[in-house]
């Protein structure tokens, strides 16, 4: 592949939103790579993706230690998009990482203690060939590890210049207030809150986390918008053979139950009275609630990306 040359018209081809009471601006639209980047992934299919998201604006990259199959292994695709395209770009972008789920064996390799989250970050850095990253998430909850413990390791590791920003991932709302005290009483303010919102999955707001974010200066960032492929056309017309449900690792078919289909075709039916597609109506609604900063989506080339980014123009 030729030498990467960013497009000069990059920046007008998507909206930024303010993130919380920061000073960063996060693209409407955020790459993740929780699929599709990882080592049993074509590469130069991945590269492509990248480089298409960078050319229209999207700068925030979403990874954590644990994406690829196999684990590791999306980081170590960044790595090399780093040496191959991006390493000229790297102040353009905002990358994270995250450790809080399972990753190497042992006590310390999960959930939320400050030895786990210290030495994934650093495996993190090396995977990814980086000195930093933008934003370290704890991935989830512990409900076993003091939240003090956690918190602390978050705030140590921004005070080692080894992260910018901290956020946080599904943790339940009330812990979700003690990280907001104690990172702010500390200098390190919390970022963004990362959960599921979409259509279908709205706990988010019901459990009160988005109003609580957006009246104290969080931002949000919702991951699974079109709930794994349910929020797009795929699934109105039977299972396709070669589809996550088909598959049944991410979606059960007793999902797609008739009350579900006959919703999502309803939603089909108004979205193509406004001139758009089931995805592009399911992630315009997420970015139209309140107190949300940007949508996270996957894409398994850069023609899926394009649909996805018809959103924001």
């Amino acid at each position: 592949m030729e030498r990467f040359i960013a497009d000069e018209k990059r920046y007008e081809r998507m909206k930024y939103r303010r993130c919380g009471h920061s000073g960063v601006m996060l693209p409407e639209v955020s790459l993740g790579f929780w699929h599709n980047f990882g080592g049993v992934d074509v590469y130069e299919h991945c590269r492509e993706t990248a480089r298409y998201a960078f050319d229209h604006g999207v700068v925030h990259f979403d990874l954590a230690n644990n994406y690829g199959p196999p684990y590791g292994s999306a980081e170590e695709t960044m790595g090399r998009l780093m040496d191959d395209d991006f390493r000229p770009y790297r102040d353009e972008l905002f990358i994270s990482s995250k450790a809080g789920y399972d990753m190497w064996p042992g006590p310390y390799g999960d959930w939320g203690s400050r030895k786990y989250l210290m030495a994934s970050l650093d495996q993190s850095l090396k995977r990814m060939k980086i000195d930093y990253v933008d934003l370290f998430y704890s991935h989830r909850y512990d409900p076993n590890t003091p939240l003090e413990e956690t918190l602390q390791a978050l705030v140590d590791i921004v005070r080692q210049g080894k992260a910018l920003y901290i956020g946080i991932s599904r943790w339940p709302l009330e812990a979700l207030k003690i990280a907001d005290k104690y990172l702010s009483e500390r200098d390190v303010p919390l970022l963004i809150f990362q959960d599921k919102l979409n259509m279908l999955n709205r706990e988010p707001q019901e459990q009160g986390i988005l109003d609580y974010c957006a009246d104290n200066g969080i931002g949000f960032i919702s991951f699974s918008p079109l709930a794994q492929g349910l929020l797009t056309d795929r699934y109105l017309n039977g299972i396709p053979q070669d589809s996550r449900m088909s598959k049944g690792k991410f979606l059960k078919q007793d999902m797609l139950t008739p009350e579900l289909l006959d919703q999502l075709k309803a939603w089909n039916e108004e979205a193509q009275q406004k001139g758009q597609t089931l995805a592009e109506r399911a992630l315009r609604w997420i970015l139209e609630q309140r107190g949300v900063t940007s949508v996270l989506v996957g894409a398994s080339s850069k023609e899926q990306l394009a649909k996805n980014l018809k959103c924001v123009e």
